[in-house]
């Protein structure tokens, strides 16, 4: 693949981002590095090797739920910028709500 400035243009203009002066450089070296190391990969046999599918083989490994340490109301509200008797106080949301 050959790395110049039509395909940074290009890129620009798919990414929305301006690449200018030492970015355009460095993003040309930096695409030249990648596509060097993807070589590289491509070189590798993996005829024999399996694909991974997990990580590890732990399966549905999940903690135990436990309540390790617990504030009072008054704790948690003693922070609070703003607050009104029990509750945290916040900014009225403006706009509508699009689920």
């Amino acid at each position: 693949m050959k790395i110049d400035d039509a395909l940074i243009d290009h890129l620009s203009h798919l990414s929305r981002l301006k690449f200018e002066g030492s970015e355009r450089e460095n993003l040309k070296n930096d695409l030249r590095k990648i596509i060097e190391f993807l070589n590289q990969l491509n070189a590798v046999d993996t005829q024999e090797v399996e694909p991974l599918i997990f990580m590890s083989e732990e399966v549905n490994f999940l903690r135990k739920d436990e309540v390790l340490l617990e504030i009072s109301k008054d704790e948690a509200l003693k922070n609070a910028p703003k607050r009104d008797s029990d509750y945290f106080r916040v900014s009225k949301v403006k706009g509508k709500h699009n689920p």
